[in-house]
């Protein structure tokens, strides 16, 4: 089995120019598989060993949504498995995903998202540097993965535009605000570490996303704000924002790198609420 995942793991990386990221996810779906499997061989494998893998997943209190991904790392593996010759038909093609919950992104007031890209201490280099972040999370859009890997070349300060590197290493132009422009020249500014990556942690070195979820966290208590915000809030913020003031749908899916316009359609669920909390307060007989 695990031969068989570690080739599958190369091809995703290889043929399917897959990021990091998803790999280590595919490999951990795989290795729990793997571990419930024990001694029994992949070629005897039915759908009925599937079914009985996801209602041990449910055991487990997982979420529908974690329980669906799972299955989905299934189907992708057994599918491999078929195109190579080593299974002939795939177990789990006879299994339905499970229903998701359907949740709204959380997003932030405009209100919120200043007092929080303000609380950072201007005074100091961390100050600097988490403004920084925070004004181009907002102003961009960008995924947390795609800001800390953001080089001084990747951003045109003439022609405000930042070149990143999404999902399935994909590149998009993303434009850019002045002010969160003018915040990254003020950290670069005053960070002396010479580097080709922009952002940087104390230790000098890169900084990774999880690292600034804990400053993030910090911030949230200090503005008192009470819902859980992460990174991804501010992302979730900016697609809102922009549909709530008049964007496209079309013109947002490209700023947020969605393959699928199903993906960025979730947030007009937000922007018909705004509609109807207008129409409430403002229309005569509403």
């Amino acid at each position: 089995m695990e031969r068989h995942i570690e080739k599958f793991l190369r091809y995703l990386e290889i043929e399917k120019n897959a990021s990091g990221h998803t790999i280590l996810n595919y490999k951990l779906d795989l290795m729990d598989f793997k571990n419930f499997l024990k001694d029994e061989t992949i070629e005897k494998l039915d759908y009925l060993f599937v079914r009985k893998y996801l209602a041990h997943l449910k055991e487990r209190n997982l979420s529908a949504r974690s329980v669906g991904r799972k299955l989905s790392s299934l189907r992708s593996f057994f599918r491999f498995l078929v195109k190579d010759g080593y299974l002939k038909a795939n177990p789990t093609d006879a299994i339905s995903s499970p229903k998701q919950e359907k949740t709204l992104p959380k997003f932030l007031t405009e209100e919120d998202v200043v007092r929080l890209i303000e609380a950072p201490n201007p005074q100091t280099l961390k100050g600097l540097r988490d403004r920084a972040i925070l004004e181009t999370l907002y102003s961009t859009g960008i995924r947390i993965s795609e800001l800390v890997s953001l080089t001084e070349e990747a951003v045109d300060f003439i022609g405000a535009t930042v070149r990143v590197l999404g999902k399935g290493k994909k590149e998009r132009m993303v434009p850019i605000g002045e002010r969160a422009l003018r915040a990254i020249r003020n950290y670069l500014t005053r960070r002396k570490t010479p580097s080709r990556l922009i952002f940087l942690n104390k230790n000098k070195k890169p900084l990774s996303g999880r690292g600034f979820r804990k400053e993030m966290d910090k911030y949230i208590r200090l503005i008192s704000l009470k819902d859980h915000v992460s990174p991804h809030t501010l992302r979730h913020s900016f697609a809102t924002h922009l549909l709530n003031r008049g964007a496209d749908l079309r013109s947002v899916q490209e700023l947020l790198g969605h393959a699928n316009l199903s993906t960025t359609q979730i947030y007009t669920h937000l922007t018909t609420e705004k509609l109807k909390s207008v129409y409430e307060k403002a229309h005569p007989r509403a």
